[in-house]
């Protein structure tokens, strides 16, 4: 089993920056994708970013050009910098590995909160 830790969250004001961190509890073999999500309250769990194997990237309409997503293969370890945070960013914010065959983990959330 993979447990997933997140750590990075918190309180920011609107136009601030924070940068969440996620890193697998032990190497994992044929990782496919590593990606964030995020929920806010009242809504669906919505893809924030996600970055392949080989470092393509892929991001919400809603955070282009704000988040970058990163990752360290060799630490296992994904990366997520939001700046130019939004109220609308608030959420909690949930990592996800997946690695062939089907194997799909997710973390225990960590909340943002954009207010001021």
């Amino acid at each position: 089993q993979v447990q997933l830790v997140e750590s990075g969250g918190g309180l920011v004001q609107p136009g601030g920056s924070l940068t969440l961190s996620c890193a697998a509890s032990r190497s994992v073999s044929s990782i496919e994708t590593m990606a964030w999500y995020r929920q806010a309250p009242g809504k669906t769990r919505e893809l924030v970013a996600a970055i392949s194997s080989g470092g393509i990237t892929n991001y919400a309409d809603s955070v282009k050009g704000r988040f970058t997503i990163s990752r360290d293969n060799a630490k296992n370890t994904v990366y997520l910098r939001m700046n130019s945070l939004k109220p609308e960013d608030t959420a909690v914010y949930y990592c996800n590995l997946r690695a062939w065959p089907n194997l799909d983990y997710w973390g225990q959330g960590t909340q943002v909160t954009v207010s001021s």
